[in-house]
C-alpha cells in the first residue's frame, strides 16, 4: 500500500483558492458558487495549521505504515503483480451525518429488495410467472444457476452481504451505478485506510467525530455465527479465497486474520457425508459457514463450472442438505445484472409495498423492442454492457465507437438482445485528491457495505471511496489503477472508542480451538523455513567468499587464499545448485575471475538457484499463508522484499557494493527467523516451518563441510579454510573460546558437525528434526515409527557414533578424508529422503475433480462398460 503524493507543501491558498471544481460535476468540497462546504472547513484549517513540515512528517509516517503493513492490490497487467502497493489518497472524503442517515435508509431498502428478489428467483419464481420480470432476462444470464434452485428457501436473508457503488449526479443526488452481490470486496481495504489515517492524524480524526467501523465488523461476526446450521459456540467459519493471484488476496488474508476465520482454498476442503470438512494434518474439521470470495459459478466443479480449480466438489450438495451456509448464497450473482435495474421500481412496490428510495442510472434492457430501438438509435450518449462478460470487457462507450465497431455492436444486440443493457453515461461527482503535491478535483465512486443481521441490514458508516487517477477518466476502478480514499461520516458528538472484541458475562471465557493446519498451509510453512534458511546460508557463504576474494586481490602472498577460495566457491555452486558454476565445464576460467559469476548469483533474477530467486520463492510462499504471519513478521518480509528490489533493479557493479546490500539482508533474515520462533504459537504450523529450517540448515552444513574439508589442503591453507567455515556457520567466537590450540579440522568437526548444543551444528539440526517429527500429528493408521522418524533416528545415530579423529584423518593417499566424505554424502542423501518422506506423509497432492454433468454423460455413453475412468479431468 503506498500513499499517493505524500510530501507536498500545503498552504491556505492551495487548499482554498487553487482548487477549481470541474464544470458540470458536483463537487464534494465546493458548492456551485465556489464556496467551501461547511463540513470541510475544520479539516482544511487543521491542515493549514500543521504547515508544510508537519504534513510532510505525517505523510512520511503514513508511507512507512503502509509499506510495513504490506497492503497490495493486484492490477492485472501491472508488472509488479501481487506486489503492487495499494494506493491511498491521504485526504478523506467527508460526509455529513444527516446526509448519511438518509442514504443509509435507501441502501437498506435496496438490500431488502434484492434479497426478496433472490428468494423468489431460486424459489417460487412468481415474479416471472406474474410478468413482473421477463424470463429471458433471468434465464439468459450466465450467473442464474439452475442447480442452485431451492437452496435459498430456508434462509431469511441469503443475500448476507451487499455492496452498492454510488456517485452523485450534477444536481448532487446520489445514484447507484452498480450492485455487488456475489462476493463484494473492499471492506478490508476500507478498514486499512481507516487504520492508517487515524494513526497519522489522530487528533484530527478524533476531533472530527468520525463514526467508527468496528461495530460493522462485529455485526459481520454475529451474522456468520448465526448462519451456522449447528448454532454452537464453537461453530467454525472459514473464508474461501481463490489464492494469492487474485487481485484482492491481501484483503482476504486481512479479513480472515481480523475476524478470526480460517483462510482456505478449494483444495483444502472436502465434502463427506453431506458436510463440508477442512482437511487438516491429523483429522477432518467441520466447516459450518463459508464466507466466499470466489464467484459462485466457480465454487463447485461437480455441478457448476466444470473447469474450476477454485471450488469444492460437492459444495452445493452440502448446502442443499442443510449442513452448510455459504455467504453470499450461490447463485446471487444474477442480481448484478444491470438490466434488473429497469424493473426495480415496480418490483419494490410489489414486494415491499414502498417506492424505491434510492435512484440508479437510467437503464434500458434490449430484451424489449422499445428499449432496443432506443438504444440502437442513441448509442452516442450511452454505455453498452453485455451481461455476464468478464470484468474489464463489459462496457463500451457509444461515443468512442468507430463506424465499424458500431455496426458490429448493433448486429450483436439484434442477435442476442436479452444479453445487452444500456445506461446513461454518468457525469461522476468529484472529490479533492492529493495529486502531484496539489489538491485537485477527481472523479470518485463510493462503495457501501451492508451485512444482514437478525433484525435487518447493518450498513458500514462510510465505505471505500475510489478516486480516478485522471481528471477525465471515464471509469473509476481499482483494477484500472485508481486510488483508495477513506470515507468519514461525521457525527454531531464524539464517538465512543470501539473494538472488535466484546465483553462477555460468562464466568470463564469460551475456549475456541485454534485453527487447524491444512496440508497446503503446512507445505507452505515448511518451504518458508527452507527458503529462509537457504537464503541466509547463501548470503553467509557469499559474504565470506567475497571477502576472501577481496583479500586475495589485496595481499601479495596469496598461497593460503589460493587454497581456500576455490573450495568456498565450489561450496557456493553445490549449495545453490547453479551448475556448472565453479565446479563444471568452464570452472577454471571462472576461478581466475569469479566476479561475474558472483554478481550473477547476487543480482540475476533469472538465475535459478541464485539469491534473488530464493528470496522471491520465500516471498511467494509467505504470501500464500499471509494470515499465519504476524504484523511484525510481515514487516520483516517487506524489508526482505525491499532488499530484493535493490539487488535486482539496481544490480551492484562491484563486489564491494554487493556487500553493502548483503549485510542488512542477513540482519533481516535473522530477524525473520527470530520472530517466527518467538512470536508464532508453537503449534502444528510452527513445527513444519521449524522442520523446514532445520532440514535446510542441515543440508547446507553438510554440503559446506563436504565441499571444503574432504580435500586435504596444505598446512598453510588449512587454517584459512577452517576460519572461513567457522565464519559461514557463525561459530568463530565459540571456537576461539573453546579451543586454544589454533585452527584444526578435528576441533572444527567437533563444534560444527557433532556438538548438539551448537545451534549451527549439523547434529543440532538433526536432533531438533527428530524431536519435531515426533511431535507432528499422526492418524491411527500410521505405523509405530514413520519413515521420517526412522530416517531422523538413523541420521542422529550415524552422527553420534562417528569418531572425530577418524573423520579428520586423511586417507592412504593423503589427499582426501574418505571417511568424512562417506558420512557427509550419506547424510545429504538421507536428509533429501527425509524431505521426501515428510512430503509424502503430510503434503497432500490433490486429485483432479470429476465434473458431475460430464460424469453422467460418460456413463450414458458407456453403458456396456462396467468399470472405467469417467469424467472430465481438470
Amino acid at each position: 500500500m503506498a500513499l499517493n503524493n505524500p510530501a507536498a507543501p500545503v498552504v491556505k491558498a492551495q487548499l482554498q483558492d487553487a482548487y477549481l471544481p470541474a464544470p458540470g460535476h458536483f463537487d464534494e468540497m465546493r458548492g456551485t458558487d465556489g464556496a467551501l462546504r461547511p463540513h470541510w472547513r475544520y479539516l482544511l484549517d487543521a491542515l493549514r495549521k500543521l504547515g508544510p513540515n508537519g504534513i510532510d512528517v505525517r505523510w512520511q509516517e503514513a508511507r512507512r505504515l503502509i509499506r510495513d503493513n504490506g497492503v497490495t492490490y493486484n492490477v492485472y497487467g501491472d508488472p509488479r503483480g501481487i506486489s503492487r502497493p495499494w494506493e491511498l489518497d491521504p485526504l478523506p472524503l467527508l460526509l455529513r451525518g444527516e446526509e448519511w442517515a438518509e442514504l443509509e435508509r435507501g441502501l437498506i431498502q435496496r438490500a431488502e429488495l434484492l434479497n426478496a428478489i433472490l428468494l423468489d428467483l431460486y424459489g417460487a419464481r412468481s415474479l416471472i410467472s406474474k410478468g413482473l420480470l421477463p424470463a429471458e432476462l433471468v434465464d439468459g444470464h450466465p450467473d442464474y444457476l439452475l442447480p442452485c434452485h431451492g437452496t435459498t428457501v430456508a434462509a431469511e436473508r441469503p443475500l448476507v452481504f451487499y455492496s452498492a457503488d454510488l456517485t452523485r449526479d450534477p444536481s448532487g443526488h446520489w445514484r447507484i451505478i452498480g450492485d455487488r452481490t456475489q462476493s463484494p470486496s473492499g471492506a478490508g481495504y476500507a478498514l486499512e485506510n481507516r487504520v492508517v489515517l487515524s494513526r497519522v492524524i489522530p487528533s484530527l480524526f478524533r476531533d472530527s467525530h468520525v463514526h467508527r467501523l468496528a461495530g460493522f465488523f462485529r455485526s459481520v461476526r454475529r451474522a456468520m455465527i448465526r448462519l451456522a446450521p449447528r448454532h454452537e459456540d464453537h461453530a467454525r467459519v472459514a473464508l474461501l479465497t481463490p489464492g494469492p493471484s487474485n487481485e484482492a488476496y491481501f484483503e482476504h488474508a486481512y479479513l480472515a486474520t481480523y475476524l478470526g476465520y480460517t483462510l482456505v482454498r478449494g483444495g483444502d476442503l472436502s465434502v463427506r457425508d453431506g458436510a463440508l470438512w477442512l482437511r487438516t494434518l491429523g483429522r477432518l474439521e467441520r466447516i459450518d459457514a463459508l464466507l466466499r470470495r470466489v464467484d459462485d459459478s466457480w465454487c463447485d466443479p461437480l455441478e457448476l463450472r466444470e473447469n474450476s480449480l477454485l471450488g469444492v466438489p460437492g459444495l452445493l450438495q452440502s448446502v442443499r442438505a442443510g449442513n452448510l451456509t455459504v455467504a453470499n448464497a450461490l447463485g446471487s450473482g444474477v442480481l448484478e445484472h444491470p438490466g434488473l435495474m429497469v424493473f426495480l421500481p415496480r418490483l419494490c412496490e410489489h414486494l415491499l409495498r414502498e417506492e424505491l428510495q434510492l435512484p440508479h442510472l437510467r437503464t434500458w434492457w434490449c430484451g424489449t423492442r422499445a428499449d432496443r430501438d432506443f438504444v440502437i438509435g442513441n448509442l452516442e450518449g450511452l454505455v453498452i454492457k453485455r451481461a455476464g462478460s468478464p470484468a474489464g470487457q463489459r462496457c463500451q462507450f457509444g461515443r468512442k465507437l468507430s463506424s465499424a465497431e458500431r455496426e458490429r455492436l448493433v448486429a450483436a444486440i439484434r442477435a442476442e438482445p436479452y444479453r445487452y443493457v444500456a445506461q446513461e453515461e454518468v457525469t461522476p461527482s468529484t472529490a479533492p485528491a492529493y495529486i502531484d503535491g496539489i489538491i485537485e478535483p477527481r472523479p470518485f465512486v463510493l462503495r457501501s457495505f451492508m451485512v444482514a443481521e437478525e433484525e435487518g441490514y447493518t450498513v458500514m458508516p462510510g465505505g471505500l471511496s475510489r478516486v480516478a487517477l485522471g481528471a477525465d477518466t471515464p471509469m473509476v476502478s481499482n483494477q484500472l489503477g485508481g486510488l483508495g480514499k477513506d470515507t468519514w461520516v461525521l457525527a454531531t458528538e464524539p464517538e465512543r472508542q470501539e473494538t472488535l472484541l466484546v465483553a462477555s458475562d460468562r464466568a470463564a471465557p469460551a475456549v475456541v480451538k485454534e485453527s487447524e493446519v491444512s496440508s497446503r498451509v503446512a507445505d507452505n510453512l515448511f518451504w518458508i523455513g527452507r527458503y529462509a534458511e537457504r537464503a541466509e546460508g547463501l548470503v553467509r557463504l557469499l559474504r565470506v567468499g567475497i571477502i576472501q576474494l577481496s583479500e586475495r586481490n589485496t595481499f601479495a602472498d596469496t598461497t593460503a587464499s589460493d587454497c581456500c577460495l576455490p573450495l568456498l566457491l565450489a561450496a557456493l555452486t553445490h549449495q545453490s545448485q547453479t551448475y556448472p558454476g565453479f565446479v563444471g565445464d568452464g570452472s577454471a576460467a571462472l576461478l581466475l575471475d569469479p566476479t561475474p559469476e558472483l554478481l550473477g548469483l547476487v543480482s540475476d533474477i533469472e538465475r535459478i538457484g541464485g539469491l534473488p530467486q530464493t528470496l522471491q520463492a520465500l516471498d511467494h510462499a509467505a504470501w500464500s499463508v499471509r494470515e499465519r504471519l504476524s504484523a511484525d513478521t510481515w514487516r520483516i518480509i517487506n524489508d526482505i522484499e525491499h532488499h530484493l528490489q535493490v539487488l535486482t533493479r539496481s544490480p551492484p557493479q562491484a563486489l564491494a557494493n554487493a556487500l553493502d546490500v548483503l549485510d542488512p539482508l542477513i540482519t533481516s533474515l535473522v530477524a525473520f527467523s527470530a520472530l517466527t520462533n518467538e512470536n508464532m504459537t508453537h503449534n502444528e504450523g510452527w513445527h513444519f516451518l521449524e522442520a523446514g529450517r532445520r532440514l535446510e540448515r542441515g543440508i547446507n552444513t553438510a554440503t559446506l563441510l563436504r565441499s571444503t574439508l574432504v580435500t586435504v589442503a596444505p598446512e598453510q591453507g588449512e587454517g584459512m579454510i577452517v576460519e572461513a567455515v567457522l565464519g559461514v556457520t557463525d561459530s568463530l567466537i565459540t571456537y576461539r573460546r573453546r579451543y586454544q590450540a589454533g585452527t584444526r579440522v578435528g576441533a572444527l568437526l567437533d563444534l560444527v558437525l557433532q556438538d548438539e548444543t551448537n545451534p549451527r551444528a549439523l547434529a543440532y539440526q538433526i536432533a531438533q528434526l527428530a524431536r519435531l517429527i515426533d511431535e507432528m500429528p499422526r492418524d491411527g493408521m500410521t505405523p509405530r515409527r514413520t519413515p521420517a522418524q526412522k530416517l531422523s533416528l538413523r541420521l542422529l545415530a550415524d552422527l553420534r557414533l562417528a569418531e572425530i579423529h577418524q573423520l579428520a584423518q586423511a586417507g592412504p593417499d593423503g589427499k582426501r578424508r574418505e571417511t568424512l566424505a562417506e558420512l557427509l554424502t550419506s547424510i545429504e542423501g538421507d536428509m533429501s529422503d527425509l524431505s521426501d518422506a515428510l512430503t509424502a506423509q503430510y503434503f497432500r497432492h490433490e486429485e483432479q475433480p470429476h465434473n458431475l454433468i460430464e460424469h453422467r454423460q460418460t456413463i450414458r455413453n458407456r453403458r456396456a462398460i462396467s468399470t472405467c475412468d469417467n469424467g472430465f479431468k481438470q
